[in-house]
C-alpha cells in the first residue's frame, strides 16, 4: 500500500473518490452512500487571459534556456472528469495488486462537484471578451533550482510604472494551470485596480499527472526543500526583477494551491506577510496518499495543529460548507492552527457577523485578533457553496460567481497586515 501511494501521490480529488467507489465496488473497502451535490450556480464574467508579451531582458535570457519538465502537456480532446477518475483507479487498484477481474467489475462513477469543470487547455471562451489594458502584460518566466524547473506568469498591470508594488503568489488548484485560474480569479483585473504585482507559478504533469502541488509530501513540506522552495524561489527572482514592495509579499491558493500556499506561507514567514487559502488544508495534515485522502475527507491529522511553528503569519481562509472534495472541517482546523502559531500562547478575540451576497450565497465572517486589535485571521464560511473559488468568473475552472469576492477580501485583509 505504501509503495502504490508513493507511486499514485497527487492525484486530483475527482480520482481521490474514484479510488473510494472503486474499491466498494472491488469489495476493499464499504460502499458509501451518494452524496447529494449542489446544482452549479451562474458565473460572472470577467477579462481573458490576455496573450503573453515580451518579457524583461533578464526573464528572456532565462526563459530562452532549455525548460524540458517545465513545457505543458495537453491532450488533443478534452477528457470528462469521469474518464480521468476511472483510468486513475484503474491504475490504482492494479498497483495494490487486485486481481484483474475485480478491475474489471463495472461500478458507477460518481457525481463529483466540480462547478463549471473544464480539463486543462479546454477553458471555455468568454461570452464577451474583453481586452488587457493598454501598457498592462502578463509575461512568462522560468525558475530553477536543486529542486526542479517551474514556468510561470507574471501580471504587470498598466499602472506600473517602475514604482514599487505588493506581489501576489498564486497558486492554482488540481487540473488548472496559471491563465485558467487568472481567469477564475479575477486577480489581474483586481491588480489594475489595486496596483500590484501577480505572479502564478505553475505545476507540471511531470511532478503531479493532475497538476496538483503536492502539498502531502513529506519532502515539500520542509522549507528550501522541494516545491516549498521552487514557490518561494519564483517570488524571490520577480522580486530581483522589479521593485517589489518587500513588506507586501502574500501568497494564496485554491485547494491543493491553498494547501501549499499554508505550507509555503509557515516556512517563509520571513517572505510572505500574509496567507490566503480557499478550499485548502492544514499545514502538514498528510504525509502520504493514504492520511491525505482521510484528510481531504474528515479533516486533518490529529497532531497537524501541534506540527504548526510558532511564529506565523496572518491568514485570511474561505470554505464552501457543501465542500464534498475537501471537507469543510478543514477550513476550521486551519484558521485554529493559524491563529495558534501566532498567539504565543495569549487568548485571541473573535467576532462572527453574518451577510449574504444579493441574489447569492449567505456566509458568515469571523473575525479573529489580538488583544490589540491587530488581525491574526480571519474565516469566512460560504453556505451552500461547494469546492470553488468564491465570487469567481465563469471564464475560469472551479468557480462560484454567487459567493462573496474571495480575491477581493484577500486584497483588503493583506493591506490589513502589511
Amino acid at each position: 500500500m505504501r509503495a502504490a501511494s508513493r507511486n499514485l501521490m497527487g492525484q486530483s480529488p475527482a480520482a481521490a473518490a474514484a479510488i473510494e467507489q472503486a474499491l466498494a465496488a472491488a469489495g476493499l473497502v464499504p460502499q458509501a452512500a451518494p452524496k447529494q451535490q449542489p446544482s452549479p450556480q451562474p458565473m460572472r464574467d470577467i477579462n481573458q487571459p490576455p496573450a503573453p508579451s515580451p518579457a524583461p531582458a533578464s526573464a528572456q535570457a532565462r526563459a530562452a534556456q532549455p525548460q524540458a519538465d517545465a513545457t505543458p502537456e495537453t491532450a488533443a480532446v478534452p477528457p470528462t472528469p469521469a474518464q480521468v477518475a476511472q483510468e486513475f483507479a484503474q491504475d490504482f487498484m492494479a498497483r495494490l495488486g487486485v486481481p484483474a477481474g475485480l478491475r474489471q467489475h463495472s461500478f458507477d462513477m460518481p457525481t463529483f462537484e466540480l462547478p463549471n469543470f473544464h480539463p486543462p487547455g479546454f477553458n471555455a471562451p468568454a461570452s464577451t471578451p474583453a481586452q488587457m489594458p493598454a501598457g498592462a502584460q502578463f509575461i512568462d518566466g522560468v525558475y530553477r533550482n536543486h529542486a526542479g524547473t517551474r514556468s510561470y506568469k507574471l501580471y504587470i498591470p498598466s499602472s506600473y510604472h517602475g514604482q514599487a508594488m505588493p506581489l501576489i503568489v498564486m497558486l492554482h488548484g488540481c487540473t488548472q494551470n496559471p491563465d485558467d485560474f487568472a481567469a477564475g480569479t479575477q486577480m489581474n483585473a483586481l491588480a489594475e485596480e489595486k496596483e500590484c504585482f501577480v505572479v502564478y507559478p505553475a505545476q507540471t504533469q511531470g511532478a503531479n499527472s493532475s497538476r496538483c502541488w503536492n502539498w502531502f509530501n513529506a519532502i515539500d513540506q520542509q522549507r528550501d526543500q522541494g516545491e516549498p522552495s521552487l514557490i518561494a524561489g519564483i517570488a524571490r527572482q520577480v522580486i530581483d526583477d522589479y521593485p517589489v514592495n518587500e513588506r507586501e509579499v502574500f501568497v494564496a491558493g485554491l485547494s491543493a494551491g491553498g494547501a501549499m500556499a499554508v505550507i509555503v506561507g509557515t516556512l517563509y514567514p520571513d517572505l510572505f506577510a500574509a496567507v490566503g487559502v480557499h478550499s485548502g488544508l492544514p499545514f502538514a495534515s498528510a504525509q502520504d496518499l493514504p492520511s491525505a485522502l482521510a484528510a481531504m475527507k474528515g479533516g486533518a491529522m490529529p497532531n497537524a495543529q501541534r506540527k504548526a511553528p510558532a511564529g506565523g503569519v496572518p491568514i485570511i481562509v474561505f470554505h464552501g460548507d457543501r465542500d464534498t472534495t475537501v471537507n469543510p472541517r478543514n477550513g476550521d482546523e486551519l484558521i485554529a492552527q493559524g491563529v495558534r502559531s501566532q498567539a504565543g500562547g495569549k487568548a485571541a478575540k473573535a467576532a462572527s457577523i453574518d451577510g449574504s451576497v444579493p441574489n447569492g450565497h449567505r456566509y458568515t465572517r469571523t473575525t479573529h485578533s489580538q488583544a490589540d486589535g491587530s488581525p491574526l485571521g480571519e474565516h469566512w464560511v460560504i453556505h451552500g457553496a461547494g469546492h470553488a473559488w468564491s465570487g469567481g468568473s465563469g471564464n475560469g475552472s472551479y468557480t462560484d460567481g454567487k459567493g462573496p469576492d474571495a480575491s477581493r477580501e484577500m486584497l483588503r485583509f493583506f493591506k490589513t497586515v502589511s
